[in-house]
């Protein structure tokens, strides 16, 4: 077999053809051709080098030919390709500029999520005049591969072993940020369409938890008023309660994420928003207008408000929370510790469940009667957990009733100490002890004996009247997931501190770095799943292949120039990078390659079986 060019209609037209010797009608033996494949117009497969169809019908006589719909027509048996090239002492050559080529893959899962047909539309009606798709990219591959400031990124275009942008200026990138901000909606529409389409999203579990980043700046943002002094706008950088304990100001995140660990949506909020202030914002803004089926939402006890809860149930969905037992009524806890009622799984784990009435009030302050699941458990590992976390403050709990005239109460064991006060000692200005020998009068032991029996008990709360407890409080467990999104985001992808200063470009920089957390999701679901471990997700998520190590991996993911338009891939036989290539079928032999291959290696990734 062989490839030839033909004319069809005026155009230059590949085929691959078979000759065949075969007798005419007078028995003489002629040559004919018998058309194997029509490979299509050469304009369609020609790369702009030089003699593309000589080299074009070298490499399929190699067995590695440009056009890879002509593989399966290679001879199986073909012989090692010998390599050519010379380098002159002194020549440039001589020195390696290995280049990332990465890029290909995290730009393959960015168009499967929609984001290049959305940037290149908008473009377009829009008359944006710079590369906004291309800024795009480079943020969204610059958070995974060399998390740095936004200018920063930007220089490492030349990095690439193609570069992303061409003829552009640096400073657009803050326009990219602002139209990512404007689009941050329908960014969120877009991902969520192609992940439903192509990935099978259909939540029926969605978690939701808040957290907050820091920035390195001394004073909070301003709120804008009127000349009346009336609230215009709520400065994003406030001080508040800082995950981190830094006294700086911060902006509050919340995060939904599906039940595959694939973020939904984000949403920020000043940095003294509390938690259960976000949720029904978060919702009406991000999730209440996509085209999600029926949902449970799994949140923290920090998000328990009735308000909240009536708002999940009127869009039609359901809910698991959890709930402070010591916050709880007196009826309730003694329920909780009675051993009236619990199945005893063994010694270490015992739970009880029970339905309830109660009357709560919705978002307009009506008063509504609901029934709910509630479901507590007593677990060992909660309990020993709990209080090896808590000795230290336990102990000193201890010596202080002995001997408090030894004590010197800090302003951090007093912050402590607030919730162990008796109401009518409690400074409401301060909340701290002034005086070390008046502290004992100061403390409602009682409520610390009741602290303490609390260890190792969990309360959960649910609408799923008829869902079994236990799967109750496995369904609930699941939002540890969501905790290592945050770690991911906060260390892999270095999420904080900010530094960008508007609050477009603060939600525009959150949007990328989720955006970031969507494809190293997509990375690591496929190689859970190529492994064909469908349990254990957290475990394999943080042992199988860990954020850190992807990075690293598609850090060594370089191609090298040589002479002779010939590429050599670099360390493609690293142990982890080869799990990320074969997750993704990414096949590459040990070869030089040459331009074309490059681009076909392109085609062929794909991203959701």
């Amino acid at each position: 077999m062989f490839i030839e060019k033909i004319k069809n209609n005026g155009k230059d037209y590949l085929r691959l053809v078979h000759a065949v010797r075969k007798p005419n009608k007078n028995g003489d033996m002629i040559s004919s051709k018998k058309v194997i494949l029509n490979i299509g117009p050469l304009d369609r497969f020609d790369d702009g080098q030089p003699d593309y169809l000589e080299r074009l019908k070298k490499s399929f006589k190699a067995g590695n030919p440009l056009i890879p719909s002509l593989i399966p027509y290679c001879s199986s048996e073909k012989p090692a390709e010998t390599y050519h090239f010379s380098i002159q002492e002194g020549s440039p050559s001589c020195f390696g500029h290995p280049k990332l080529f990465s890029h290909v893959l995290l730009g393959r899962i960015l168009e499967e999520l929609g984001l290049n047909t959305f940037f290149s539309s908008y473009k377009g009606f829009t008359k944006l005049t710079y590369d906004v798709y291309g800024f795009a990219k480079l943020l969204v591959f610059g958070r995974l591969l060399n998390p740095a400031s936004k200018s920063a990124t930007v220089r490492q275009n030349e990095d690439y072993s193609e570069p992303i942008l061409k003829d552009f200026n640096p400073d657009n990138v803050y326009d990219t940020l602002s139209f990512i901000a404007a689009n941050k909606d329908k960014i969120i529409r877009r991902m969520n369409t192609n992940l439903v389409k192509k990935a099978g999203r259909s939540p029926s579990i969605i978690y939701y938890d808040v957290t907050n980043f820091y920035f390195e700046i001394e004073d909070p943002d301003e709120d804008i008023v009127d000349e009346e002094g009336c609230l215009l706008e709520k400065g994003l950088r406030k001080f508040g309660v800082c995950k981190e304990e830094r006294h700086l100001p911060i902006v509050q995140m919340g995060l939904f994420m599906d039940d595959n660990g694939i973020p939904i949506a984000i949403e920020s909020f000043p940095g003294n928003t509390l938690d259960h202030l976000t949720l029904r914002p978060a919702l009406k803004r991000n999730i209440d207008g996509l085209d999600l089926s029926r949902f449970i939402l799994i949140a923290d006890r920090g998000i328990c408000n009735y308000m909240n809860l009536m708002h999940v149930l009127d869009a039609g969905n359901g809910y698991i929370v959890s709930k402070s037992l010591l916050k709880s009524t007196k009826k309730e806890q003694e329920w909780c510790y009675s051993d009236a009622g619990y199945t005893v799984i063994s010694e270490d784990f015992k739970y009880k469940s029970r339905i309830v009435s109660r009357t709560v009030k919705d978002e307009k302050g009506s008063p509504r009667r609901i029934e709910e699941k509630v479901v507590v458990y007593w677990s060992r590992k909660f309990q020993e957990r709990s209080r090896k976390e808590n000795q230290s403050f336990l102990d000193f709990l201890q010596k202080l009733e002995e001997s408090p005239e030894n004590f010197r109460i800090t302003s951090i064991q007093a912050k402590s100490l607030r919730k162990f006060m008796k109401k009518e000692y409690v400074n409401t200005k301060t909340g701290e002890a002034i005086h070390s020998s008046d502290i004992k009068g100061f403390l409602d032991f009682e409520k610390v004996s009741a602290y303490k029996k609390s260890m190792g008990y969990y309360q959960i709360v649910t609408s799923e009247l008829a869902m079994d407890p236990q799967e109750v409080i496995d369904k609930y467990h699941g939002l540890t997931q969501i905790e290592d999104q945050f770690k991911v985001m906060k260390g892999d992808l270095e999420t904080r501190p900010i530094y960008v200063r508007t609050p477009e470009h603060v939600e525009a920089h959150l949007l990328i770095c989720m955006i970031a957390l969507v494809a190293m999701r997509i990375i690591q679901n496929r190689i859970r799943d190529c492994s064909g471990d469908k349990g254990e997700r957290d475990v394999y998520w943080n042992v199988g292949m860990s954020g850190e190590r992807i990075r690293t991996a598609l850090n060594k993911w370089k191609v090298d120039t040589l002479p002779g338009d010939l590429y050599r891939f670099m360390d493609v036989d690293d142990p982890d990078l080869s799990i990320i290539l074969k997750a993704f079928g990414i096949d590459i032999p040990a070869k030089l390659y040459r331009r074309a291959e490059l681009k076909s290696l392109k085609t062929g990734v794909k991203i959701f079986k």
